[in-house]
């Protein structure tokens, strides 16, 4: 319900993760027993976690390791690892970065062009491995990297902004036609990001096979400073969920939902799945792994844009391998491991034996949800205190 905020003016409420809660179900099942895997079109995989397409998370060396664990790990083919053949003394550089020369430092790396080789250098290595190649474009360079990535076997093609949109207007460049790309692309396409109902409408029209919501939650990410946009992710993913259920009614095709940021525990990873996503895209998780390439730093996507960056480098530190941070077991216990156990615990919990079941969890506003009783955690900084 929207309230005014001022004279003939309304705004609607919109809620995020710390602001919402999970109620127990009915009914408890044995969380080894419930499936969590999903699909993207006609592509099943055995986890619904994907490993964001920033180049602190995910080099050719990461995105085996997430496959091999039945997981996704996107790559970015306008990052380092297509800018560069040897990337390693690249990655040293922004480790050792000062903060305060850290984003500068990033947009000079940047600079250097892609190389087209590069490209299907890097989709040959991950596909030489046996695990399915995923990998992220900016709209603007889908039409050639989309083909040169195809060309080199491409499982899934991911065309990502910070916002996108069905219609994008311009009289200096020509636009890409999502619903012609989508038709003529034989590998599925994931198109993002958005975060209104609206929009996840138009975009699924195209026949994109998954929509990536979020815009701004990201750990990394500036958007919502530099810009102002946003929309807290629990709205959102629960707008553009409703929009899929829509969609599936009239179109009989169901297009994936992927809440893409602002989740850096389990629970939050698990109240996405209740507001309606089919799987979740992580980064700050998965950059604190020893097989991640950033060393134990993490920036966003925007952070090397010459004219206006709207990412930051933040540094997450190392606490544990891929494998401790998705089945554990957890050597901490602030909810950052064991990722995969904590969805299927919760899944138990709420009496939900897949995934669709997860999404009709009852959800309550609950703000104190993070300090109530946490007075002792919170003062030792432990726990739910940090």
């Amino acid at each position: 319900m929207a309230e005014f905020i001022g004279h003939d003016r309304k705004a609607r409420r919109a809620y995020g993760f710390d602001e919402i809660a999970l109620v127990p179900g009915q009914v408890t099942l044995n969380p080894d027993e419930v499936d969590i895997s999903f699909r993207v079109g006609e592509k099943k995989f055995a986890i619904p976690f994907l490993a964001s397409a920033m180049d602190g998370v995910v080099d050719p060396r990461f995105a085996i390791a997430m496959g091999k664990f039945g997981g996704i790990a996107v790559l970015n083919l306008e990052g380092i690892y297509t800018r560069y053949d040897d990337y390693q003394a690249i990655l040293d550089k922004i480790a050792e970065a000062t903060p305060e020369k850290a984003t500068e430092l990033v947009q000079k790396i940047y600079v250097e062009p892609v190389k087209e080789k590069l490209i299907s250098k890097r989709i040959q290595e991950i596909k030489k491995a046996k695990v399915p190649c995923i990998v992220s474009v900016i709209p603007q360079k889908a039409e050639r990297y989309g083909e040169i990535a195809q060309e080199a076997g491409v499982d899934i093609l991911v065309v990502q902004s910070t916002v996108t949109t069905a219609r994008h207007i311009s009289k200096s460049y020509q636009s890409v036609d999502f619903k012609k790309f989508c038709k003529k692309t034989k590998a599925p396409v994931i198109l993002g990001n958005c975060v209104t109902y609206e929009v996840a409408l138009e975009l699924m029209d195209t026949g994109c096979a998954a929509l990536l919501v979020g815009i701004g939650p990201g750990s990394a990410c500036t958007t919502r400073g530099v810009l102002g946009l946003g929309v807290p992710q629990v709205t959102s993913i629960v707008d553009c969920a409703a929009a899929r259920e829509f969609y599936y009614k009239k179109s009989k095709r169901y297009v994936s939902i992927i809440a893409d940021g602002g989740m850096s525990t389990g629970g939050d990873i698990c109240k996405a799945f209740a507001c309606g996503s089919d799987a979740v895209m992580v980064g700050s998780a998965f950059a604190r792994t020893t097989e991640a390439p950033g060393k134990g730093f993490h920036w966003g996507m925007a952070t090397p844009h010459a004219n206006l960056p709207r990412g930051t480098r933040i540094r997450v530190g190392t606490t544990g391998s891929l494998e401790e941070i998705l089945f554990g077991p957890a050597k901490l216990d602030d909810g950052t491991q064991n990722l995969v156990g904590a969805l299927r615990t919760c899944m138990g919990n709420v009496g939900a034996s897949d995934i669709r079941e997860m999404q009709l969890t009852e959800i309550v506003i609950a703000p104190a949800i993070r300090t109530e009783g946490k007075l002792f955690q919170a003062a030792q900084r432990v726990g739910m205190g940090k």
